[in-house]
Order: C-alpha cells, then structure tokens, then sequence
C-alpha cells in the first residue's frame, strides 16, 4: 500500500558528515583542527589575520574532496521517493548534494562558495583554493561563504517556515546546543513526529522533551536513519 506523501524537515548537523570522516566542528579541546573557534570562524579573526582564514578553510575544501558521502546522507536522498524533503543542514559541505538530495537549505554557508567580503549577495563557485588578493566581481577580497559566530543567519527565516509547516522532523548529527539553529526545533508545532538521532542525547539534554511526540534514537547517523526510514516509508 502507498504511503501518503509528507513533508519533512531533516536538521542535520556535524555527527552526520563526522561519519564520512570529517572533523566535527568543535572537538574535545575546544578547537577546530587545533584552531581557536574565534580565530577561523569569526568576522575578528578574518579582519586580524585573513591569510590563516583562508589558509584554513582551503585545507577543509581539499579534505571535502578526500571523503564520501555515508549511508546516512543516502537515507536522506532516498527518503525524496516517498515524500517531500527539506534538508536544513549546519554543515557546510557538499555531502548531502552528492548523496542526491535536491531540496536542501545550508544554514552556515557552504565551503564550495566563495563570497565578496563587501557585500554578502555577491558569491561565485569555488572548487580550489582562495588567495589573498583574489577578488570578487565587485573588486573586494573574497572571502569563504561561511556564515561565522556574530554574523546573521540569512537563511534562517527560511528554515523556520520549513520546520513550522511540516508533517516529521528528523533532527540528525546535531546536539540542540548551537544557536540560532537549534532553536528550530521549536518551530515543530504541527508536526505529528519529531525523531532525534544521537548516539549519546539523553532526553533531559533536550529542551521541552516530548516523550509523545519526540523519539529519541540513540544511534549512529547511518543506523538511526534506517530506523526512520523504516518507520515512515
């Protein structure tokens, strides 16, 4: 029998794209890749030091070539055979692209995006590496297309409306504690089902927990997101 198509929102955060091999973005030390968070991913630490920035993030562009996409970003894609999927995603690589999914909004920027330092609209593909005195078509430094800590989350508003009118949120790879995204969640009022992938989330971890409504599956990404699948298709 067909199941009735639905809408879906999945957040996906930094456990799912981990499985692939890639550095979560926060680590046990509290640095990104023995980086300082503020001096790689802030508007201070580009105005201090723009070459280490780039140099930075032109190391994360070449390591997103060396991996693959995993079993759960594959689960996401096909999970569009049966109903209508949004992917909202806090990673910043291209993983969920490559696994087939269509529909996918990148909260943080995205690594193969480069953007003129002077005007955020301002953006052209970029596959290499970003140089000082590489400039955009308006004749300013570019700059990665990352979204850092102080600045505006343009597509967050966009995200909020997908959450706020769909029929399941799966949150996956993400631990509800970076905001403004993790207050997404909160927008889940007339989903039927919100199910929650994390190996290690208790439910007193998350906010306003719903035994009801939420499921929490302490698994893998790719393990969690089978048993979803199952569940819904």
């Amino acid at each position: 029998m067909k199941t009735e198509r639905l809408k879906i929102a999945i957040l996906s955060g930094a456990g799912i794209s981990a499985e692939s091999g890639i550095s979560t973005f926060r680590d046990q030390n509290g640095l990104w890749e023995n980086h300082d968070i503020m001096e790689v991913a802030s508007i201070t630490g580009w105005i201090k030091n723009p070459a280490l920035v780039l140099d930075f993030y032109n190391k994360r562009r070449a390591q997103l070539k060396q991996v693959e996409c995993n079993r759960a970003h594959m689960i996401c894609a096909l999970l569009d055979n049966h109903h209508d999927v949004t992917i909202i995603t806090q990673n910043v690589d291209d993983l969920h692209e490559r696994a087939g999914s269509k529909n996918i909004i990148h909260l943080h920027g995205e690594l193969l995006s480069a953007r003129s330092e002077f005007d955020e609209t301002i953006k052209i593909r970029c596959d290499g590496d970003i140089l000082p005195g590489d400039l955009a078509p308006d004749g300013h430094q570019l700059r990665p297309d990352i979204v850092w800590f102080g600045e505006m989350v343009p597509k967050l508003e966009e995200a909020a409306l997908i959450v706020s009118n769909c029929d399941i949120l799966i949150i996956v790879g993400t631990s509800l504690l970076v905001y403004p995204a993790a207050g997404l969640i909160n927008y889940a009022s007339t989903a039927k089902s919100i199910y929650i992938v994390d190996p290690n989330l208790r439910p007193k971890d998350i906010p306003n927990f719903n035994n009801q409504r939420m499921q929490l599956i302490n698994e893998t990404a790719g393990h969690g997101m089978q048993l979803v699948f199952d569940a819904i298709t």
